[in-house]
């Protein structure tokens, strides 16, 4: 027996023999609920973003069945989770048997069809629990027309000339967008602006969530921005993602009131190069405008998918082909924030529907493992770190540059480089590049030298850690 044990099996027969000693109440266990720190620029450097479409992403479509698969997503090194609107879904002008996400009936409410308020905070602190932050996606710039401000305060709404409630129009034609189902809201109204202020203060405060991802940002005056933002980091630490980039209204002074927005233009970019329209070539280009027109406080989203993706321009099959996890590995090690969406994990291949329900079946597969690796990465790595603290990005000269995209992080020692095969064709090819690595995958030894010719086969790409 090992002597510890004998110890403590001795003490327990000693104080059962013993005459006088008393006997004891038993200590009433205190339940400890775990927290989770305040989010900051030092978590967020090194987070994995996940978007998670509640309705689609179990045949249940609820908090509580989502909730299940949490450690999953952990698993992959996801710190941030993004959840599509919780909020009740207009009837009134619905689009398909279920309605859009997007067109909400009441910003204070839960959709009843995921659950209960109770449900969704449950949700929150087992989130948290796992170290991982909950961001809500938030609807500003419109209602659905069941909102109860359509009856009772009209004038929270844009109307045409006969005085009618209006859906949103593309100002650069003057014509509907076509978002029949949503009501457009009206900024000139002060009132309007501070009830829903309120209603974004009203989550952090109930919840306890972690910030918001704000859709169509740029479509919101940028002053309602100052006041609200002012008024969620009073309540705590928030975490805000802006659907917008340099290229909307705005520019970068919106950009920079966010702590993170899209990179739009490199997941075009990255498209078609997958689809043999541009090159290598085109990809490095594009880092080093972003590099110039962008700060190193303003974080992008690096992706390859996400709900309008998915739902209307085509799957990551449709889209990237073969090439998928190549750009899955740039998402990851280009400067950046990386986003999954829901079923991306699973080799999600179908266009999940948008204005019913649908569902994905979760079976792992090498996208799973290879998510699972470049979250571990992305974690732990000090050079691929995001914003303020991001490690620095060198660009590494190839002899076929229009095929090979190969770059250096490196931060503080720690060194990272990646050779990437961004071609349907074999290369062959060398590189005035000198060091003795270990592969990420299996940390094999891999040596580079000027001195020596590379061959990559299609789409292969190499992440090499000293």
């Amino acid at each position: 027996m090992k002597p510890f044990l004998s110890f403590l099996i001795g003490v327990f027969i000693f104080s059962c023999q013993s005459p006088k000693e008393e006997a004891r109440k038993p200590e009433e266990k205190k339940v400890q609920v775990k927290t989770l720190a305040p989010i900051s620029e030092e978590v967020v450097a090194h987070s994995v973003l996940y978007e998670a479409n509640i309705r689609q992403y179990s045949e249940e479509g609820t908090f509580n069945a989502f909730a299940q698969d949490l450690p999953v997503l952990k698993k992959m090194g996801v710190k941030i989770l993004w959840l599509m609107p919780i909020n009740p879904i207009s009837t009134t002008k619905s689009k398909g048997p279920l309605g859009s996400y997007y067109a909400v009936s009441d910003y204070t409410k839960v959709n009843p069809e995921f659950g209960t308020l109770e449900d969704f905070k449950a949700l929150v602190q087992k989130a948290h629990e796992l170290g991982i932050y909950v961001i809500l996606d938030w609807v500003p710039g419109h209602t659905g027309w069941d909102h109860h401000w359509i009856q009772e305060k009209s004038d929270y709404y844009l109307k045409n000339r006969k005085g009618e409630i209006i859906d949103p129009i593309d100002f650069r034609t003057g014509k509907s967008f076509g978002w029949t189902d949503v009501a457009d809201l009206n900024y000139n109204n002060l009132e309007m602006r501070e009830e829903l202020r309120q209603a974004m203060v009203y989550w952090v405060k109930e919840t306890d969530i972690d910030g918001y991802r704000i859709d169509q940002a740029y479509a919101v005056p940028p002053v309602f921005y100052d006041k609200t933002i002012e008024a969620l980091r009073e309540i705590k630490p928030v975490f805000l993602l802006a659907e917008t980039d340099i290229y909307h209204p705005g520019g970068i002074n919106l950009v920079s009131k966010f702590d993170a927005t899209y990179d739009w233009p490199g997941h075009q970019l990255s498209k078609e190069i997958a689809q043999g329209r541009r090159s290598a070539t085109n990809y490095h280009r594009h880092i080093q405008r972003t590099n110039r027109l962008y700060g190193p406080e303003n974080i992008l989203v690096n992706f390859i998918s996400n709900h309008d993706e998915n739902s209307w321009n085509g799957t990551v099959k449709e889209s990237y082909g073969a090439a998928d996890h190549i750009f899955m590995a740039m998402n990851f090690t280009l400067p950046g924030m990386p986003l999954i969406y829901s079923g991306q994990e699973y080799d999600l291949n179908k266009r999940l529907r948008f204005f019913e329900k649908d569902s994905f079946p979760k079976v792992a597969g090498k996208t799973m493992e290879l998510l699972q690796q470049l979250g571990a990465l992305k974690n732990n790595h000090r050079a691929l770190a995001a914003g303020t603290s991001a490690g620095s990005y060198k660009r590494i000269n190839t002899t076929r540059d229009n095929q090979i995209l190969a770059f250096e992080r490196e931060k503080e020692g720690d060194t990272l480089v990646v050779v990437a095969n961004l071609s349907k064709d074999y290369a062959q090819f060398t590189m005035p590049y000198a060091g003795s690595f270990k592969r990420y995958q299996d940390f094999k030894s891999k040596l580079l030298s000027p001195s020596y010719q590379y061959d990559m086969k299609p789409w292969e790409f190499w992440i090499l850690i000293k």
